[in-house]
């Protein structure tokens, strides 16, 4: 099946997340390094959990628009980039990310989070996207820095990370017009 490219990069394009992703995400989001610096780093999931994830965000898509990283050249799965919590009466939403580890390190995801910041003032006309990071993930507040985002303010010792202990959750911020600028 071909899949819809939403918007296109020089390395990466943002695709229509499919239910044959799945399967692929399931692994990834069991895998423990790649959870490390999400939301809920313990958790385990089943595929039953994933389709079901999938389901609510197809079936919520005012609230939430998901979408894969792929490869611009092959079209190989790298990761999902979404906007969550869609609030188009104050005009906001939370950006949150995540690539295959075999792909960090590389530019991709600063790439990827440029082409959701232009779908998320062009498309959606918000005025603001921010997001969360845990303190120690020093690469997630590069590639929001890379993409202009400021630090907004954080929450002290306010989530559990096993290996780190208690660690600060970093708010980042954009507004349309700095991203404009």
């Amino acid at each position: 099946m071909r899949r819809p490219i939403i918007l296109s990069g020089e390395n990466v394009s943002l695709g229509l997340l499919l239910k044959e992703d799945m399967p692929k995400i399931w692994e990834w989001f069991n895998d423990r390094d790649l959870r490390e610096f999400l939301m809920n780093p313990e958790e385990i999931f089943y595929l039953e959990d994933e389709m079901e994830w999938y389901e609510n965000v197809r079936k919520n898509k005012e609230k939430h628009k998901v979408f894969t990283i792929l490869n611009a050249t092959t079209a190989e799965l790298m990761g999902v980039i979404g906007l969550h919590n869609i609030d188009h009466k104050n005009g906001h939403a939370e950006l949150g990310y995540f690539l295959w580890k075999k792909y960090w390190r590389k530019g991709y995801m600063s790439e990827a989070v440029k082409l959701m910041l232009n779908y998320a003032f062009e498309y959606l006309n918000l005025r603001k996207v921010y997001a969360r990071v845990f303190e120690p993930n020093i690469g997630s507040q590069r590639v929001l820095e890379k993409n202009g985002f400021n630090l907004a303010g954080k929450l002290k010792k306010h989530v559990y990370i096993p290996k780190f202990g208690y660690v600060d959750v970093l708010y980042y911020e954009m507004f349309r017009e700095e991203w404009e600028g």
